[in-house]
């Protein structure tokens, strides 16, 4: 689903003001953090621009500039809206969008050495709210050879991440931007991946969640439902023996308020996990509504 960001209002959209809140947990590793420009096309490694950029730039922490959304980690390209929003690349910021990104940037690099890889507004930033930046485009145009000369002989200079490591911190971001910043914990150290395109998400022999890269989000398995029951996250407490993949609000006894609609929620009777699937409704409205639909489950423990 495309979300459609043509007006400066859109820095006011729900999925962006949500976005840039959830940007505010996210940490970097590593030493030093590359800003780059975004692109039209997304997930940004898919453009021409973001290609050349990462033939130099993978093995450190990557952050994008941009607005209406502020910032993403290179990590988080893929998931949704920042994986399909639509907006016109001018480079022209406007004082609101720069003072947006700015606050947010300035957070997400405190104790980094960053070298900024922008120009334009993107650099306007970068020089309202960094007090210490190291600058590597030439002549405005961060694709130019010249550009992509210098930001290589810079990073030469700076510690590199490994990839097992960059791996792990996704996964981990990933579920701290889904539910929070205790679900870091959800990903284990031995976690493991597999699969071409969705990726099943292991530990040991056991299946905690498959990363669905529709939206780049996870979806849980009854395993993983057990680790976010034991790290209080999303769960829905039932009265009644499940038979069925629908959880009705009148047997909903108590449910976390953050859960919104779309959310990957733990359904739990006493203290067992016998379900987990989507909010239909939110939270609150679980606990209060007399009818209706609360959760539509994915996975259920068969009697």
């Amino acid at each position: 689903m495309k979300v459609i960001c043509s007006s400066e209002e859109s820095l006011y959209r729900p999925e962006a003001v949500r976005w840039r809140e959830r940007m505010q947990l996210m940490k970097p590793i590593g030493d030093t953090v590359v800003l780059l420009p975004c692109s039209m096309k997304k997930p940004y490694s898919n453009s021409k621009s973001h290609m050349k950029f990462r033939k130099v730039t993978r093995s450190f922490q990557e952050l994008i500039i941009t607005s209406p959304f502020g910032i993403c980690p290179r990590e988080l390209e893929e998931t949704f809206p920042i994986q399909s929003y639509d907006v016109a690349v001018t480079g022209n910021w406007s004082q609101d969008e720069i003072d947006e990104s700015g606050k947010i940037l300035k957070e997400y690099v405190k104790g980094k050495t960053v070298v900024a890889h922008v120009s334009g507004g993107y650099e306007e930033v970068c020089r309202q709210y960094l007090d210490d930046c190291i600058y590597t485009c030439v002549d405005g145009k961060p694709t130019s050879p010249d550009s992509i000369y210098n930001l290589r002989m810079e990073l030469k200079n700076h510690p590199k991440i490994s990839r097992r490591q960059k791996v792990l911190n996704k996964l981990k971001s990933i579920a701290v931007y889904q539910w929070g910043e205790k679900a870091s914990e959800f990903i284990p150290e031995d976690v493991k991946t597999k699969g071409q395109f969705h990726k099943k998400i292991l530990s040991g022999n056991k299946q905690l969640a498959m990363l669905n890269m529709h939206q780049g989000l996870y979806t849980l398995n009854l395993e993983g439902g057990r680790v976010l029951k034991d790290l209080g996250i999303n769960i829905v407490n039932i009265d009644f023996d499940l038979k069925t993949n629908t959880v009705f609000a009148p047997g909903i006894e108590s449910a976390d308020h953050k859960i919104i609609p779309q959310d990957e929620v733990v359904v739990v009777r006493g203290d067992e996990v016998v379900g987990v699937g989507k909010a239909v409704m939110t939270g609150r409205e679980m606990e209060e509504c007399d009818n209706g639909i609360g959760v539509k489950l994915k996975h259920r423990v068969k009697n």
